[in-house]
């Protein structure tokens, strides 16, 4: 979407505007909401589909590898297409796709939204992977305790609005915010 105002700046680079190849390019990558796979693709070309930015051969294959370290289900499934996964299964893939670009900020949208609790649970874990690997990451999600275990700061966003911008322990220790914008 194109901002009605203003401009949005990365690393001193304008991106209102680029292509989602150049803002690739840049170190950004979204995973949105819904998944988004290719269905009809294999889990391995899904991946190979976020190196598309990467010239290095051997750093692909890296990046595949640690991949398949993360998710150990998508290694077996490496041939199977991407529709036949199942939700949480093509949530790790749609992740996945999106570290093979060898993001700097990597912005989830819902990222466990209508999965299991135990695949939920995985993906926080390797939410917190990520932290722990130094990529940055804007998660945007509603599991407000998962998102204090692994945030450093947050935002709250009221009809447009910010309504709360601070760390993430003074937003857990602040119950009047909670009760107020977040329905907890």
């Amino acid at each position: 979407m194109k901002p009605r105002s203003g401009s949005i700046l990365y690393r001193e680079h304008e991106i209102v505007g680029r292509s989602t190849h150049a803002i690739v390019k840049l170190g950004i990558v979204h995973v949105p909401e819904g998944r988004r796979i290719f269905t009809q693709m294999t889990v391995l070309e899904n991946l190979m589909m976020g190196a598309f930015t990467l010239d290095d051969k051997k750093g692909i294959a890296e990046h595949l590898e640690s991949i398949y370290e993360l998710f150990p289900d998508l290694g077996e499934k490496r041939r199977q297409l991407g529709g036949e996964l199942s939700g949480g299964q093509q949530q790790m893939l749609a992740i996945g796709r999106a570290l093979m670009t060898n993001p700097e900020l990597l912005i989830l949208d819902e990222a466990t939204e209508g999965l299991a609790p135990l695949i939920r649970k995985e993906i926080w874990a390797v939410i917190r992977d990520i932290k722990q690997a130094g990529i940055a990451s804007i998660i945007v999600d509603k599991d407000v305790a998962a998102l204090l275990s692994v945030c450093d700061r947050c935002l709250i966003l009221a009809k447009g609005r910010v309504v709360f911008s601070g760390a993430a322990s003074e937003l857990a220790e602040n119950p009047e915010i909670h009760r107020k914008h977040l329905g907890v």
